[in-house]
């Protein structure tokens, strides 16, 4: 985007309402001129919300979009060519569904586990008749599986075809399932391309699954450098200012394949203050000092309490200078440096399986075979607290996991029968509830 020399661009926050803010202007430390925010109110909002970028004369819009609106936001990017957006509607392609995750890896040849995915159930009995097992069955929408209630893994024919016929995923996505190294995968965060933070993730005892809020366990210790190695590769191909990536280890062959990648992870806010200072960096030319983030460092900061770690800020890393008679040296572990990101395009974004649905076109009505599992609700379709199941519950705008198996634990439990009494269980704004509630059987 050309700008005047000195001249900043006019910055925007992103928001959405009942969707968690991952920026706000504490991020920002420093940055002189005035930072305006617009709020996507959804359904039918799409123009408003473009008047208003233009009315206010933004040049730069900062913000995750999930994936209930990502579609409705590549059709308001191509209404405002001259917006950039951070991260890019090609950047946060992935961030939609796990779909999309495996179209990214298969067009930049990204190493990722064999998986299937189809809209047909008969490509998808024959497929489970002759596949290799066991085979991990996710739901594919979205950006993260909400603690792991949405990963299935199944040993045989039978188990996927009783797992499909209870939950009637659609598309189905399934994966070959890795055999894990030290029965764990490894989440990667990387700014500018840099990974600035990695921890293996193990399973419970008795658990499969490799989740915090499932039994399992941290530790910061020897990641290996082929999986930061694989991490940067899908970073620099996603265009991504900020990114995650969840990778596995066959044990086997020690070689790492990529599982999940998104803008849209968990982070502690001394990193969301790196990320915000690394664009600060690139929107003025370098006038804002970039990051200094030594690798491994996550290893030092690992052993801190995570109580203490949620409330650090602005954390700053000098460049190690040695004294003048050079009696020691610090070294910086490895030659991967934070780098200028190149700007995303729609134009590059990997072709669908099935052709997308906008967030205000969904048809009120569709048939059996229209409905696919990435369509957000829609004001018409009512569900009974009794009977809705967690996945519906995750479909919800703005809906936190934990929130979400809270909910379902208190029908279970019989402490609610209707959703309007959720309100005297949750910590949730009454405009959120209120929102939610609209959409159950009173």
């Amino acid at each position: 985007m050309a700008q005047k020399k000195q001249e900043l661009p006019t910055l925007g926050f992103l928001y959405l309402d009942y969707v968690l803010r991952f920026f706000d202007y504490s991020n920002f430390k420093g940055w002189p001129e005035k930072i305006e925010e617009v709020t996507y109110h959804w359904k039918n909002d799409k123009k408003r919300f473009i008047n208003e970028v233009k009315r206010k004369k933004i040049d730069v819009l900062v913000g995750n979009i999930p994936a209930t609106a990502y579609e409705t936001f590549k059709e308001i990017a191509k209404e405002l060519p001259h917006v950039r957006f951070i991260p890019s509607i090609e950047t946060q392609f992935s961030n939609k569904s796990k779909e999309n995750v495996t179209l990214f890896c298969e067009k930049y040849d990204i190493q990722a586990p064999k998986t299937i995915i189809t809209y047909d159930d008969k490509v998808a009995d024959e497929h489970f008749k002759n596949c290799h097992y066991p085979q991990i069955v996710k739901r594919s929408y979205g950006a993260s599986n909400y603690g792991g209630y949405f990963v299935h893994k199944v040993d045989d024919y039978k188990e996927a075809k009783d797992l499909l016929a209870e939950t009637k995923y659609k598309p189905v996505y399934s994966q070959d399932g890795i055999p894990l190294k030290d029965s764990g995968d490894i989440r990667v965060m990387l700014i500018g391309h840099k990974p600035i933070c990695a921890f293996w993730r193990y399973s419970g005892e008795g658990e499969w699954i490799t989740n915090t809020s499932q039994g399992g366990s941290m530790s910061y210790e020897n990641v290996p450098m082929n999986v930061l190695e694989l991490a940067v590769k899908a970073s620099k191909a996603a265009k991504a200012e900020y990114w995650a990536c969840d990778i596995a280890i066959d044990e086997n062959t020690d070689e790492p394949y990529i599982l999940e990648c998104a803008t849209a992870f968990a982070a502690f806010p001394y990193v969301r203050d790196w990320i915000a200072q690394y664009i600060m960096w690139d929107l003025s030319g370098g006038k804002f000092r970039l990051p200094h983030v030594p690798l491994y460092s996550w290893v030092e900061l690992g052993k801190m309490d995570p109580s203490v770690l949620r409330t650090l800020r602005h954390l700053y890393f000098a460049k190690y200078e040695p004294s003048v008679d050079g009696a020691y040296w610090l070294e910086d572990k490895g030659d991967m440096d934070m780098e200028l990101t190149e700007d995303g395009h729609i134009s590059n974004l990997p072709s669908a399986i099935k052709p997308p649905i906008s967030e205000d076109k969904i048809p009120s009505v569709v048939t059996e075979d229209e409905k696919v599992e990435s369509s957000p609700l829609t004001e018409d379709e009512l569900f009974d607290i009794q009977t809705v199941s967690l996945t519906n519950l995750m479909t919800l705008q703005g809906m936190e996991e934990d929130v979400a198996v809270n909910i379902k634990e208190l029908v279970e439990s019989k402490e609610i029968t209707t959703f309007a009494q959720v309100a005297e269980h949750l910590t949730a704004s009454k405009e959120r509830i209120a929102q939610w509630s609209s959409l159950f059987i009173k």
